[in-house]
């Protein structure tokens, strides 16, 4: 940088690590990069006691129910690692996007769902345990069937092997995920009347954490915005897939439409932090000026187009006066449906 000037004189500022008549180098700005970890920690410490609040919400026997009855997790196993990455493949075909931006595409598409799903599926009365039960299942399913969808769909582009995938990284948003909800569940189990109020609690403060997270990212990578034009295309309508083929998928298989809504979230909303660090372990500084905000733009749009689901569903609610339908009477978790087709004949309760 240029010397400071004070009047006639000129001179360099203290921090300055080499200077000479003309010039001074300063040290590396690592504001940001404080910043961001400052943000990552205190985000990941709101985000487990939101899922805490959320599991709150779970009990054990219905939860346990999806596990036993799987077919809720069937329909979104085949969401989460059929559709999305198929999407993202013929969306990189179809706008012959450069081939590192292909793969920035399909990784996005094959990470599990993201935790904002939970929060999201509470606010349109979603079933929370399929919600739960989803996100926990897709980030073990994760752990094989991203290396797996990333042979099969990069071959056109890039070795499949030169994408990291960090596996840690997995395990700690499983482990984020999964021991807050289990304390949840056990409050909701041994303090109930206290659950329902750290639910509606948890339930607020998740909504802003969200909205929070979207405005901080655009804030913080601010300089990264000026980007390829057609990933700006990709990250609006690749979610919209999402939670559109999501929602289709869980009606053709016979699910409530409280289940089709959650199904639907749980499809759109992707684990963008993952992709962000898959993204980062992966390329040169050079490729990444070219891809880095992908991850962003896909999450900024995935929350702005849920939030206009929810205020949907709400307005919804409101207008039409309708209560809707929550299976709290349902001993199997898929005996009631959407009334569609049914699969077999069920006796009728007394």
């Amino acid at each position: 940088m240029d010397l400071l000037r004070v009047g006639n004189m000129s001179y360099c500022p203290a921090n300055a690590t080499i200077c000479n008549v003309t010039s001074c180098l300063m040290p590396p700005d690592n504001f940001n990069q404080i910043l961001n970890t400052v943000l990552t920690t205190s985000i990941t410490i709101l985000l487990a006691l939101v899922m805490f609040s959320l599991g709150c919400s779970v009990e054990f026997k219905k939860f346990w129910g999806h596990i036993r009855w799987p077919w809720g997790i069937i329909v979104g196993f085949l969401c989460q690692f059929g559709i999305m990455p198929v999407a993202g493949f013929v969306l990189a075909l179809v706008f012959s996007v450069h081939p590192i931006q292909a793969i920035v595409i399909l990784i996005m598409g094959c990470c599990p769902g993201g935790t904002g799903s939970n929060i999201l599926s509470y606010w349109v009365d979603g079933d929370m345990d399929l919600s739960l039960s989803m996100t926990t299942c897709s980030t073990i399913f994760a752990l094989g069937m991203m290396p797996l969808c990333l042979f099969l769909y990069t071959k056109k582009w890039v070795d499949s092997s030169a994408i990291i995938i960090p596996y840690d990284s997995i395990g700690i948003s499983l482990v984020t995920l999964v021991v807050p909800v289990g304390i949840g569940i056990f409050v909701n189990y041994k303090w109930p009347k206290q659950a329902k109020i750290i639910l509606k609690v948890g339930s607020v403060t998740g909504f802003i954490l969200i909205i929070t997270v979207a405005v901080v990212g655009g804030v913080l990578y601010k300089a990264a915005w000026i980007i390829d034009p057609k990933l700006w295309i990709v990250g609006t309508i690749f979610p919209a897939i999402g939670f559109t083929m999501g929602f289709l998928l869980a009606s053709l298989a016979n699910l409530s439409w409280q289940r089709c809504r959650t199904v639907s979230l749980e499809t759109g909303m992707q684990n963008t932090q993952l992709c962000s660090t898959i993204v980062q372990l992966s390329f040169t500084p050079e490729q990444l000026g070219l891809i880095f905000t992908f991850p962003l733009i896909y999450s900024i749009f995935q929350i702005l187009i849920a939030i206009l689901f929810v205020i949907g569903y709400q307005i919804y609610k409101r207008l039409c006066g309708r209560n809707v339908a929550v299976d709290d009477d349902i001993v199997e978790p898929y005996e009631q449906t959407n009334e569609g087709f049914d699969l077999e004949e069920k006796p009728e309760k007394n």
